[in-house]
């Protein structure tokens, strides 16, 4: 398609412009390279009984807790982050850089994957991004693959920015998003007039088989899945229907999305009261006509948006407060963290 190849071409033509006006040197400057484990013990072990064939006891044991992590940073630290730690470990949580201008005009960038394990479940994750930031343009390209949460997509964006002071920015252009085709419902087809599914038909259109005689629940490979219907339709069927919608969603390809896109960013700081707020709405999507796009399953137009706030107040030398958090909904999708709290120091 035209339109995907003119949006990317005008983001990296964007970029390279930027990077040839200044040294490869210059720009990566006070940039730091880090890879790090980090690893612990998870939930302790379980112990489970069953007197179904006389008494009898197992042990469920939870493998330990770690994350792989490595990447290149150069972010600008704001006022209220102090560097705590002599090293980058993987594990910061600089929500900061989820906002939409950095603590000075120019380039920034990061680049980190993070490979963990969380209560014996398995997560990848990875975010990128590159930014440039000037007094009336701005432009970011980004991508998200949040495991844990779900979600992966492309974002690039291109904004006029509008100062008004020091402390406040509105900014408003145009974006593009690359994602799996969020909405779909590959069960929809399956689905009978009362809502429920149509699961026996499916399993049978999966390969899968009912022994008459013996009443056994056979696999497309002639494993025997199930003795009989309150185990096949408790543990078999929800596991069939979960394969299914799984490769069904990557069989399709990846949607593009093109959106106006409009945001804000404030940022004020003292030693003693800082407030750092942004925040974005994409209100309209061109529609491409795709048969999977997202626009087919709300029926028209929908709204994305997104925000986050860092807030800090010291009232004397003692009592402190501070409240963080970040949020998103894109394609009815939300993801979001938030911490808050006081500190009182005696002395």
């Amino acid at each position: 398609m035209l339109l995907p190849r003119l949006s990317l071409l005008l983001t990296l033509l964007f970029s390279c412009t930027i990077v040839q006006a200044q040294e490869l040197k210059k720009a990566f400057k006070f940039s730091t390279f880090y890879a790090a484990v980090n690893g612990g013990n998870s939930v302790s072990d379980q112990t489970t009984y069953s007197v179904t064939s006389g008494l009898t006891q197992e042990t469920i044991a939870t493998p330990f807790d770690y994350s792989l992590s490595m990447g290149v940073r150069k972010i600008a630290r704001f006022g209220y982050e102090n560097r705590a730690q002599a090293f980058y470990d993987g594990s910061e949580t600089s929500w900061s850089a989820d906002a939409n201008i950095g603590k000075r005009n120019g380039i920034e960038f990061l680049g980190e994957v993070t490979y963990e394990r969380q209560q014996g479940k398995e997560f990848f994750n990875q975010h990128h991004f590159f930014r440039y930031i000037g007094d009336k343009v701005m432009a970011k390209v980004e991508y998200v693959e949040d495991g844990f949460a779900d979600i992966e997509y492309f974002e690039a964006s291109q904004r006029f920015r509008l100062k008004l002071g020091n402390k406040f920015s509105l900014h408003a252009g145009v974006a593009q998003r690359i994602s799996e085709p969020y909405g779909y419902d590959p069960l929809e087809e399956w689905k009978l007039s009362n809502g429920d599914i149509h699961y026996t038909y499916l399993a049978i259109e999966e390969g899968y088989s009912h022994n008459l005689t013996t009443g056994e629940y056979l696999a497309p490979d002639g494993t025997v899945v199930a003795t009989n219907t309150e185990v096949w339709e408790a543990v078999t069927i929800p596991n069939i229907l979960s394969e299914y919608t799984a490769r069904k969603r990557n069989e399709l390809s990846r949607q593009w999305n093109y959106s106006v896109v409009a945001g804000f960013d404030f940022y004020h700081f003292t030693d003693d009261f800082w407030f750092h707020s942004w925040g974005n709405v994409l209100p309209y999507h061109y529609d491409t006509g795709g048969e999977y796009m997202y626009h087919n399953t709300v029926n028209g137009q929908w709204l994305d948006y997104s925000g986050g706030l860092i807030f800090g107040h010291r009232f004397n030398k003692h009592l402190g407060v501070f409240l963080e958090g970040r949020y998103y909904k894109y394609w009815n999708r939300e993801w979001y963290n938030f911490k808050c709290g006081a500190n009182y120091v005696i002395f």
